[in-house]
């Protein structure tokens, strides 16, 4: 692991890290925030999961997350959205598929399954990497993220329940199998069979028979992509029906933007708290 540079914030440290992960077969770029009360032992973890077209460094650079993580001695983890690099497959001029559009999932066709495996990256080696070389508590970890990153977030908590103490999300892609903008890269990613598609759909997960205890969501009633793309209702119907507790929010007013996270950050922090205690 390399230091890519470090900086004080509210008393602990903002770090961007890089490394050469053997799962997506390239280096990859994370960003971890350490607050003060590392020096008394070590922290719950709080992973956030960015959307299309983010690294590590939108959150960093704009979601407002360090003085309460810092004040509730939360470690905040940021990975990037996916591989990147020379000898990774990208399509330069589609912001929904290739270099910032991982999805969250491991690709099983060519040219991408070399290099796509998010999944098992932020479920698998990241973790690994995180526990080895920062002070954290991997007893105690919540996920939560945006978009893409909510979609994320998501399954990767309905796949792992038994790691994740909670599981929240900024506008989640609920149902990525049917959006507009998520069915031309599940079909590259995975293949054309759509059953090898609803291991990575969170609606689908839960009519599957997996379970998470409780989600929180909060949604933008002015979000540009609420109809087409994210469509929490799906969601809602769908942890109704297999008796998971949904605390949706509807935020009057707000777009798809981090003017929108930065504002609700605060309250999701203090509900992962509660709940790594």
């Amino acid at each position: 692991m390399k230091v890519v540079s470090t900086s004080k914030s509210h008393g602990g440290i903002q770090g961007v890290y890089s490394h050469a992960s053997e799962v997506c077969a390239c280096d990859m770029t994370f960003a971890v925030f350490v607050p003060s009360q590392a020096k008394d032992g070590r922290l719950p973890v709080l992973w956030y999961l960015s959307g299309l077209t983010c690294t590590h460094a939108n959150v960093m650079d704009k979601g407002e997350y360090r003085r309460l993580a810092s004040e509730l001695g939360l470690v905040i983890v940021c990975p990037d959205t996916s591989p990147r690099g020379p000898d990774v497959p990208n399509e330069k001029d589609n912001w929904q598929f290739g270099c910032g559009a991982g999805f969250y999932l491991d690709a099983t066709e060519q040219p991408y399954a070399k290099n796509y495996r998010m999944y098992s990256y932020i479920a698998e080696e990241l973790p690994a990497l995180v526990a080895a070389n920062f002070p954290v508590d991997m007893s105690r970890q919540a996920i939560f993220g945006h978009s893409m990153g909510g979609h994320g977030a998501l399954t990767i908590a309905l796949k792992n329940p038994q790691r994740y103490r909670s599981c929240s999300a900024f506008a989640p892609i609920v149902q990525p199998s049917t959006a507009g903008w998520s069915r031309p890269a599940f079909k590259k990613y995975l293949g054309s069979d759509e059953k090898n598609w609803r291991a990575y759909d969170a609606t689908l997960l839960i009519e599957d028979g997996k379970r998470f205890p409780e989600f929180l969501v909060d949604q933008g009633t002015a979000d540009g992509f609420l109809q087409d793309g994210l469509r929490p209702w799906l969601l809602e119907e769908a942890c109704e029906k297999a008796g998971i507790d949904l605390t949706l929010r509807m935020q009057e007013g707000y777009d798809h933007s981090y003017n929108f996270i930065s504002t609700f950050m605060g309250d999701h922090l203090k509900w992962h708290a509660s709940r790594l205690k």
